[in-house]
C-alpha cells in the first residue's frame, strides 16, 4: 500500500510537469516564424478563401489561448490532433514510425548495459592498471563527441571504404520476408536487420555507453573499499565471489538512475542518428514537423516523448525497492 500511494503521489507530482511542457511546446510552435498553412499549399494555386477554410478547419483563425484550451480538451480525452501538412491523425502517423525509433533506443541501450557494466567491473578491480586507463580514455571520448558524428565516421569506415555494413535504411525485423524482395526467409530477414542496426545503434549507445561505464567504475571502486568486501575477504572469500556478490549488486542503483534519466538524451540523440542513416523513425518525422510549421504533430510527439520520460522517471524510483530492501517509501523519520 505504502508503494502505491508513493506511485499515485508521483504520477500526480508528473501531471504539472507535463502542464509545462504543453505549454512551452505550443507557444514556441505557434508564435514561430511560418505559416504552416503556406507551406502545406506551396507550389499550388490557392485563393484566399481556400486559405481562410483550411484555417477555420484547424482553428488557426481563433486566439491562442482558445486553441491551447481545445488541443488541451481533446488531449484529455486521448485526441492527439489532426497534422496540417500530412492531413491524417497525428496519433496514426506516430504509430506508424513509433517501430523504428523503439528499435533503435532499445538496441542502443543493450549495446551499452551489455558492454559498459562489465568494462566498468573490469575497470575498477584493475584501478590504475593499463586496462582501467584506457576504458577511462574510452569513456572520455564516448562522452565528448556527439552521437550524429560517431554515425557519420561509422559510415564512412564500415560502409564507404571497408563496404561491410549498409549505411541507410532499416530492415524490420517484425515484417514479413516478402515485404522485400532481395529476402528470402526469416533467418536472412533476422540477419539483414541486425546488419542495418548495428551502425546506428553503435552510434547512439556510445554516449550512453560511456556515461554507464563511468559511473559503474566509480561505484563499483567504492563499494570494493566498503566494509562489508573487507569482513568478507577476511573470511577468505573467493576474490570473484566478493565482486559478484558483495560489490556489484549495491553499486547498481545510480546504474539503474542513469538508464531512466537519459532516455530523453537517448531519443534526442535518436533525432539525428535517424536523419544520418536514412531511417523513417520518429525523429525524422519531428523535424519534417517543425520545418513545415505543423504545430499539432509537433505537440503530439513532444507530449508523447514527455510522458515516456515522466513514466521512465516514476519506474525508475519505483524499481529502488526491489533492487536494494533498504530503500522504503511512504515512511518518515
Amino acid at each position: 500500500m505504502k508503494l502505491l500511494k508513493y506511485t499515485i503521489h508521483r504520477v500526480l507530482q508528473a501531471i504539472p510537469v507535463l502542464i509545462g511542457i504543453s505549454v512551452i511546446t505550443f507557444l514556441l510552435a505557434n508564435l514561430g516564424p511560418g505559416d504552416p498553412v503556406s507551406l502545406m499549399l506551396q507550389g499550388q494555386e490557392h485563393s484566399e478563401e481556400l486559405v481562410r477554410s483550411i484555417e477555420q478547419r484547424y482553428g488557426l483563425d481563433r486566439p491562442l489561448h482558445e486553441r491551447y484550451l481545445t488541443y488541451m480538451a481533446g488531449l484529455v480525452q486521448g485526441d492527439l490532433g489532426r497534422s496540417i501538412h500530412y492531413q491524417r491523425p497525428v496519433a496514426g502517423l506516430m504509430l506508424d514510425r513509433l517501430g523504428p525509433t523503439l528499435l533503435l533506443v532499445l538496441s542502443a541501450y543493450a549495446f551499452a548495459l551489455v558492454t559498459a557494466i562489465p568494462l566498468g567491473v573490469i575497470a575498477a578491480d584493475r584501478r590504475n592498471e593499463p586496462t582501467d586507463h584506457v576504458s577511462r580514455i574510452v569513456a572520455l571520448v564516448g562522452v565528448s563527441t556527439p552521437s550524429f558524428w560517431i554515425g557519420i565516421v561509422l559510415i564512412l569506415v564500415f560502409a564507404v571504404k571497408l563496404g561491410w555494413l549498409p549505411s541507410s535504411g532499416l530492415v524490420y525485423p517484425w515484417r514479413p520476408p516478402s515485404a522485400y524482395r532481395w529476402i528470402d526467409g526469416h533467418l536472412e530477414l533476422y540477419y539483414q536487420s541486425l546488419r542495418h542496426l548495428l551502425l546506428p545503434m553503435i552510434a547512439l549507445g556510445t554516449l550512453q555507453m560511456a556515461t554507464i561505464m563511468r559511473v559503474e567504475r566509480t561505484q563499483m571502486i567504492e563499494s570494493l573499499q566498503g566494509e562489508y568486501v573487507r569482513l568478507a575477504r577476511a573470511y577468505g572469500v573467493p576474490e570473484r565471489t566478493v565482486l559478484r556478490k558483495h560489490a556489484f549488486q549495491p553499486a547498481q542503483l545510480p546504474i539503474i538512475t542513469i538508464v531512466g534519466l537519459n532516455l530523453s538524451t537517448a531519443i534526442g540523440g535518436a533525432v539525428l542518428v535517424e536523419t544520418v542513416f536514412d531511417i523513417n523513425g520518429m525523429g525524422r518525422l519531428f523535424i519534417d514537423a517543425i520545418q513545415s510549421n505543423d504545430y499539432q504533430l509537433v505537440m503530439g510527439i513532444t507530449m508523447t516523448l514527455g510522458a515516456l520520460f515522466v513514466i521512465g522517471v516514476i519506474i525508475t524510483d519505483i524499481s529502488y525497492a526491489y533492487i536494494d530492501p533498504r530503500v522504503t517509501y511512504g515512511e518518515r523519520n
